[in-house]
């Protein structure tokens, strides 16, 4: 009895850790993937994603799910075999000690496949603890995690409440248009306006940032440098529109499942809507993912137009569902009609819309779309480039264009790993763009630009005047303020960014914020209860 007993005992403990060791696997296979297909992805990012699923491309986490499980499966095949084709041939691989001295003559074998107790424990041990490390340093959480037992006191310096700074707009208020184009860089353009590729992706739009204000780190056709917590869609968003860094607290969960999403934050659409505009916001893909829709919803009341919205009204079939929900080409379309309908109202409007035909893996192309690379994700870009130019074409062409302000710029720099082979990401940089601006300036070359800056510089675009000329972290490009990066090193910046502020989440995520804290307050006395 004592020899079952303990021999069921052996078995059990073997179980637990041949679970452990394909859990080990499973998560090294994840950080994999990641590492694999997104490019320079942050555990910040990463986290955001996973606790804001809804509305996500399936096609990308099917591709993830396959991956982790081909690897997985594939490593213990492969141990498997060998494990048989050793035993199989009797292979053993043994290594002879001599050892001498005056008291001593003694030869001795090890056997390295021999099992032993102890050497189980030892692999086991080595296994359990290179099998969390190896994951967590590819997916950059060591890095969240040290950032995060620091508090930063660069809000407190920098920070500049927009709900306080006066606002004002003089004379009749011009419209705007913004148009977030997924992963837009300026890297795309021909390599004699500044970018990386001998013959341009994107003529079109090359050719708008040419003919109007682009704001450029160099002295060529440049944009915005890319920095923490500004670096995937929902963060884009976020930094453009309300001037911050979209900072997720590890002791949180995700943001659309809260009362509210950074109610702390004061973005344009509040600003806009304050001063008698309509705000209104068209995407083809699911505006719940990642909280846009709360978002937008919450801060400045913006009229939702997205996949769902489509189906409701009748443009689509509710089985219909392409890339991310629907492609561009209707995206546009719908977008001409909106236009066409909001124009004739009395109150001034602000059009936003979000892009995706460019979004990794290698991006869409529908019918329409010319091939003329080798390239899938360069084509993507070619015929979202036509795209957007024919659709700017179109307002030019309507009556209240004269009284429009355009802005033109991508969310943040392409996730795609491997695409950019001739630059790394300090030569790549977020593509921008304002056209028909009331103001201009002599200052847009050999600028250091953040995503914030384009909150206060696109107020100022259409025509406003703001005290101070910043608003969040960021500063008026037509002034002769000069912005943070202007005024700081790059790396300084990006440290302060991730670092954990104590401003950030009491003033910024607020109320959300204390949600979360008091969330997992209650699943620690449900544990202690347990």
């Amino acid at each position: 009895m004592v020899e079952k007993s303990k021999k069921k005992k052996i078995n059990i403990l073997l179980v637990i850790r041949n679970i452990i060791y394909f859990l080990l696997l499973l998560f090294l296979g994840f950080a994999l993937f990641i590492k694999k297909k997104f490019h320079n992805v942050g555990f910040e990012q990463l986290l955001f994603t996973l606790t804001n699923p809804d509305g996500a491309n399936y096609d990308v986490v099917w591709t993830g799910i396959l991956f982790v499980f081909l690897f997985t499966f594939g490593i213990i095949l492969g141990i498997f075999i060998i494990k048989k084709v050793f035993k199989f041939l009797k292979i053993s691989v043994i290594f002879e000690f001599n050892i001498k001295s005056k008291k001593i003559n003694k030869r001795f074998n090890y056997d390295v496949f021999k099992v032993t107790k102890f050497r189980q424990i030892a692999w086991f041990v080595i296994i359990l603890i290179l099998g969390i490390l190896i994951p967590i340093n590819m997916i950059d959480f060591n890095t969240y995690v040290k950032a995060q037992k620091v508090n930063s006191e660069f809000f407190e310096e920098y920070y500049v409440n927009p709900s306080e700074v006066n606002v004002r707009f003089d004379g009749k208020k011009r419209n705007l248009i913004y148009i977030f184009v997924e992963s837009l860089e300026s890297s795309n353009v021909s390599s004699a306006n500044g970018g990386l590729f001998e013959e341009s992706y994107i003529p079109n739009l090359e050719q708008l940032a040419l003919d109007n204000v682009n704001f450029s780190n160099t002295d060529k056709i440049g944009g915005v440098i890319q920095v923490n917590n500004t670096t995937w869609t929902m963060a884009g968003l976020v930094a453009q529109t309300a001037g911050i860094p979209l900072k997720i607290p590890i002791d949180g969960n995700s943001y659309d499942k809260y009362s509210s999403s950074l109610p702390g934050a004061y973005s344009i659409g509040q600003v806009l809507e304050k001063n008698g505009y309509k705000n209104y916001f068209m995407m083809g893909s699911d505006a719940s993912f990642g909280g846009r829709k709360d978002y937008f919803i919450q801060h400045g009341n913006y009229e939702i137009f997205d996949y769902y919205k489509a189906i409701e009204l009748g443009y689509i079939d509710k089985d219909y569902y392409e890339w991310w929900g629907y492609e561009d080409k209707k995206l546009f379309s719908y977008a001409k009609k909106k236009l066409t309908e909001i124009s004739k109202n009395d109150e001034p409007f602000n059009f936003t819309m979000l892009t995706a035909d460019t979004h990794f893996t290698d991006g869409y192309l529908d019918s329409s779309c010319e091939k003329p690379f080798d390239v899938s994700y360069a084509n993507s870009f070619h015929c979202s480039d036509n795209k957007i130019y024919e659709f700017i074409n179109w307002v030019k062409k309507q009556d209240f264009y004269k009284d429009t302000t355009i802005v033109i710029v991508g969310d943040h720099l392409t996730m795609q790993e491997g695409f950019y082979k001739s630059g790394t990401d300090n030569d790549r940089y977020i593509y921008n763009v304002f056209i028909n601006s009331s103001v201009s300036t002599e200052n847009s070359k050999n600028r250091m630009v953040s995503a914030f800056d384009l909150y206060p510089t696109t107020l100022a675009a259409m025509g406003a005047s703001i005290e101070g000329d910043k608003l969040g972290l960021g500063v008026n490009l037509f002034s002769e303020e000069k912005t943070l990066l202007e005024k700081m090193e790059l790396t300084k910046f990006n440290e302060e960014l991730v670092k954990k502020s104590n401003y950030y989440n009491k003033n910024i995520l607020g109320s959300s914020y204390y949600e979360m804290l008091s969330d997992v307050d209650d699943s620690n006395k449900v544990i202690e209860q347990g």
